[in-house]
């Protein structure tokens, strides 16, 4: 990418969504747990990468499904052309619910969330059997699916994951000695996919590690195989030299200690640039070496202490990816800002423009 190429937006600042890594962590996930369907989550807009295109590519990888969250990702797929199945994980408004059923269509596909023990959505696993057989008496349903949630997957060590496939697996005897046939089966997410086989059913979803990002640290060992598909990237609009002592950003939190080169890099914390960034200590990419910082993130702008390296307009800036076989990852960024993965590539806004590659 040539110095006068800017983003769709007009701006020095963007994402690169590789597309042939989405592909390949599918395919990974896929010969991991097969016989197992493979659905990929695309909500939260494919988890910042653009959910049109990774669904496009995860099915054409060999994705059974798709999942949202919301009604409307699923609508805004349909309308792109997307014709595999999708399933939405959240619940839904009673008005959206009553428009459905004024449709006058019959045979609704529904899955039912059994709550083991997250205690965030689902039924109690008392109440399955009971509203299962409702779903199958009506004539405007069609019990599709049975599923929950794994709280601690991330953790292969805890308890708590074997004590909720237990719950699960005594709601499904019982729907199975009621006659009732659950449908697809699923519990795994990404974490339960990659570190617990047992939760391997007749599906898994696949959220965060269709985008090559491992669920959390205690199974990073088990996500080597993928390959990141973002990287965040923008270009130095302003070089200053600096002598030492002297203060910048807002509130004059940062004082060099010598004399130094400061570049500005267009790009903020409106884009999904934390601001805490510099006291997190994560530095950026330029010139094939790693520089800190300096100042606090501002909301269109940050500025980096690059020393004395040959640093000029129009350089190519690293925020997260690789350049000069160094690299920067999300999950870095989560573990000095003490959060995850999914919140650092659900956090980059709109405002950044995605290049697809």
């Amino acid at each position: 990418m040539s110095p006068s190429r800017a983003g769709t937006s007009g701006r020095w600042a963007w994402a690169e969504i590789d597309l042939d890594a989405i592909s390949h962590n599918i395919g990974v996930v896929r010969r991991s747990v097969a016989p197992s369907e493979v659905w990929a989550v695309v909500k939260a807009d494919g988890y910042g990468h653009g959910a049109a295109a990774v669904a496009g590519a995860a099915l054409q990888a060999g994705a059974e499904g798709l999942c949202v969250a919301l009604s409307e990702e699923g609508v805004e797929l349909r309308r792109g052309g997307v014709d595999a199945p999708i399933l939405v994980l959240s619940e839904q408004p009673p008005d959206q619910l009553a428009g459905l059923a004024s449709h006058g269509h019959d045979g609704h596909q529904v899955h039912l969330k059994i709550d083991t023990g997250m205690h965030r959505a689902g039924c109690h696993p008392s109440d399955a059997v009971h509203l299962a057989a409702k779903i199958v008496a009506s004539p405007a349903l069609e019990l599709a699916g049975v599923f929950t949630h794994l709280a601690v997957a991330d953790d292969p060590a805890h308890p708590f994951t074997a004590l909720q496939l237990q719950r699960f697996d005594d709601v499904l005897a019982r729907l199975a000695a009621s006659g009732i046939d659950a449908g697809l089966v699923h519990a795994a997410n990404s974490a339960g996919a990659l570190a617990h086989p047992a939760a391997r059913r007749s599906m898994v979803r696949i959220g965060i590690a269709t985008y090559g990002i491992a669920p959390g640290p205690g199974v990073a060992h088990l996500a080597r195989e993928l390959w990141p598909a973002l990287s965040l990237r923008a270009r130095v609009s302003f070089v200053r030299r600096l002598e030492a002592g002297e203060r910048l950003s807002y509130g004059l939190r940062h004082t060099v200690d010598r004399a130094t080169t400061i570049a500005t890099v267009p790009i903020g914390y409106a884009d999904g640039v934390p601001r805490r960034l510099f006291t997190a200590g994560c530095p950026v990419l330029l010139g094939g070496r790693f520089h800190p910082i300096a100042g606090v993130v501002t909301m269109d702008q940050l500025m980096v202490d690059v020393g004395d390296s040959d640093v000029a307009f129009g350089d190519e800036v690293v925020l997260i990816g690789e350049q000069g076989g160094k690299r920067i990852t999300a999950e870095e960024w989560a573990v000095r800002l003490d959060t995850i993965g999914y919140e650092v590539v659900c956090g980059i806004s709109k405002r950044i423009a995605r290049h697809l590659r």
